[in-house]
């Protein structure tokens, strides 16, 4: 089953002689459950297709639809709240708040779109992200490594239709990188959820499932790899 659908994607910069195509008539879609990795060099335009995807930028021209909805056909107030309960986000910086313990970063979502926490989902994420002896913990006493799986677990307590993952190892060191990558692939695999993650490193592009090789803002190849 689809659950996205980029359609005839363009975001040009600039007018004239300084006019930038960072996207130019990209088409692609992913079904429910894959794990697709978008490669490229830094300039290559993945940076402007995650923002698009993620509803933080509004593209010159083209669609997107994720979940059957046409999510640039959204004012900002709703779509501020799609990009809340169906995006889930994983930036190479983690951006978690830091005044808040692990427990409070991770049902941040639920908690901005006033609904009840699923307490038992709640434990078994911690569980899963091995975080149980850490949950009170602020971001300035965790390592890089156990920061990035409080994202991760932020990002998936919504159950959202997407996740998109910016560079997830790019601020950690080798051992972290290779337990964040297996837990995307456990959370693709247990939860069923759909990934989508930007990075410039090829092997770490191989633990996905299909990979999408942008060039000067054009989808040089779509490959599936395993």
């Amino acid at each position: 089953m689809e659950i996205l659908k980029v359609e005839n994607l363009c975001k040009n910069y600039g007018k004239g002689e300084t006019l930038v195509r960072a996207l130019d008539n990209i088409s692609f879609s992913v079904d429910k459950g894959e794990f697709v990795a978008i490669v490229g060099s830094s300039g290559s335009g993945k940076s402007t297709l995650l923002h698009l995807l993620g509803g933080v930028d509004r593209p010159t021209s083209g669609k997107i639809v994720i979940d059957g909805e046409d999510v640039y056909n959204l004012n900002e107030t709703n779509l501020a709240i799609f990009r809340r309960r169906q995006v889930g986000l994983i930036y190479q910086f983690y951006n978690l708040i830091p005044i808040l313990n692990v427990k409070e970063n991770i049902t941040l979502p639920i908690l901005l779109d006033g609904k009840k926490v699923d307490e038992a989902y709640l434990d078994e994420l911690i569980k899963t992200l091995d975080l149980q002896n850490r949950v009170n913990h602020l971001p300035n006493e965790l390592s890089g490594g156990q920061q990035q799986r409080v994202s991760i677990g932020r990002a998936l307590m919504n159950h959202p239709a997407i996740l998109l993952a910016d560079e997830p190892t790019g601020n950690l060191d080798s051992k972290a990188s290779r337990e964040i990558v297996e837990l995307l692939k456990l959370s693709n695999k247990k939860y069923k959820q759909t990934i989508i993650m930007i990075t410039h490193d090829h092997s770490l592009a191989l633990n996905a499932d299909r990979i999408i090789t942008i060039d000067d803002g054009k989808i040089v190849s779509d490959e599936v790899v395993k």
